[in-house]
């Protein structure tokens, strides 16, 4: 059994226009830019892996996809039309047509496994008890759970079963959408490997769209239509793109930017020296301040009895 949610009113897009597209997005947050100038389009039906150090503003990408947060400039159009245009009770009806799987799972402490799979539905559909017990069920199923976890609360499960019970909540609105935050952090490699063949039957459903953000390069070559690489803009110059690559996964193999391999072949290289760098200043900095003290217009000061 499906079903869908009420939608927002929007305009029906044509057949060939993207269905998210992300147009000169930047995102500041005080006086710390976390994104500038982030602009792609995914198609409907593609997945989208995200890859980059931590602190180069994936999350942060992931969450202005869905208007958890408002772009400082630039705009997020979904099948057209600009997330910044609705109104909070539209907004709220669009993100019926997302499923967001958090990396911590963040499912209910004190709901059962069915409860918090069951959330959505009660919230955003007038189904029966006995209809959304059934769609349960059969999304316990989907993602590899069995029937006997359904009265367990998430802390009686394994973090792999934790995370596919909180991508079988995102699942139970049939999302056009699906975003992934960092879906195999803390999952042995086996483990992991379910996740990923969980995230390739998802993208199985009729014109599904997935967005993974990941550290995993396992994950990023399995599940990838298409990878872009963010970096840190504190290591960019003011010119320099944030996206440093956009390809394939055989496109990131190929790739003979330093910066990329570094991160696929996961090896410091130089962000080891400019950790050596940034210590030798500190001690500095730290050996220095005596001296600064005692040449003070005041004088060294003695200690007070």
């Amino acid at each position: 059994m499906t079903v869908t949610a009420p939608a927002p009113a929007v305009t029906t897009p044509p057949a060939d226009q993207p269905l998210l597209t992300v147009d000169a997005l930047s995102v500041t947050f005080g006086s710390q830019q976390v994104l500038r100038d982030i602009s792609l389009e995914l198609a409907a039906g593609e997945t989208l892996v995200v890859l980059g150090e931590s602190g180069c503003g994936k999350t942060v990408l992931l969450k202005t996809l869905i208007g958890l947060v408002s772009p400082t400039t630039g705009a997020i159009r979904f099948e057209g039309t600009s997330l910044a245009d609705l109104s909070e009770r539209e907004l709220a009806h669009l993100r019926t047509r997302y499923g967001f799987v958090f990396q911590g799972a963040a499912l209910f402490d004190s709901a059962t496994i069915a409860e918090n799979i069951a959330f959505p539905l009660r919230e955003h559909t007038h189904l029966t008890d006995p209809e959304i017990a059934e769609i349960v069920s059969e999304l316990v199923a989907e993602v590899g759970l069995p029937q006997s976890v359904l009265q367990k609360k998430p802390v009686q499960l394994s973090g792999g079963m934790r995370k596919r019970a909180g991508l079988a909540r995102a699942l139970a609105l049939d999302p056009q959408l699906v975003l992934y935050d960092e879906p195999t952090t803390g999952l042995d490699p086996i483990m992991s490997d379910v996740i990923n063949e969980l995230i390739l039957r998802v993208r199985q459903r009729p014109q599904t769209t997935s967005v993974v953000v990941t550290h995993d390069m396992r994950t990023a070559h399995k599940v990838a239509d298409r990878i872009i690489m963010l970096y840190p803009l504190a290591r960019l110059q003011p010119e320099d793109s944030q996206i440093i690559f956009s390809g394939t996964p055989a496109d990131l193999d190929a790739s003979t930017d330093p910066r990329v391999r570094q991160f696929v072949e996961g090896e410091a290289g130089q962000r080891l020296d400019e950790l050596r760098e940034e210590q030798a200043r500190a001690a500095a900095w730290h050996n220095a301040a005596p001296r600064d003290h005692e040449n003070s217009p005041q004088g060294p000061q003695e200690d007070l009895p």
